[in-house]
């Protein structure tokens, strides 16, 4: 299984922007990477997905705002968050499995343990 480890993460006003990395140690490029948030008192949900032929993915609310990409040499995934919103406000994690598939939870099964974004002014 793939080692993740997110950073990145912090406060930002709203409207702000802030980059995500997904760091892993193994190679990523023969997985699929998946963002997922969870808020306080919700369910994780997935954000975005980069497959390994690089086709992406984005839920509806984050659609237009977020990109996902990645740099196979440094075998990071990363998550560009533009015009953020308070309701952005989570835990983002990145998980690895071989599929984006639906971009469900408990498909992925290798997790990072997550990094902090505030959007508040």
């Amino acid at each position: 299984q793939l080692q993740l480890v997110e950073s990145g993460g912090g406060l930002v006003q709203p409207g702000g922007s802030l980059r995500l990395s997904c760091a892993a140690s193994g190679f990523t490029h023969y997985y699929a990477i998946g963002w997922f948030r969870q808020a306080p008192g919700k369910e994780r949900e997935g954000v975005s997905c980069i497959s390994s032929s690089d086709g992406s993915t984005y839920s509806e609310s984050v659609k237009g705002r977020f990109t996902i990409s990645r740099d196979n040499a440094k075998n990071t995934v990363y998550l560009q968050m533009n015009s953020l919103k308070p309701e952005d406000t989570a835990v983002y994690y990145c998980a690895a499995d071989l599929s984006c598939g639906l971009l469900r939870v408990g498909q992925f099964g290798s997790w990072g343990q997550g990094t902090q974004v505030t959007v508040s002014s």
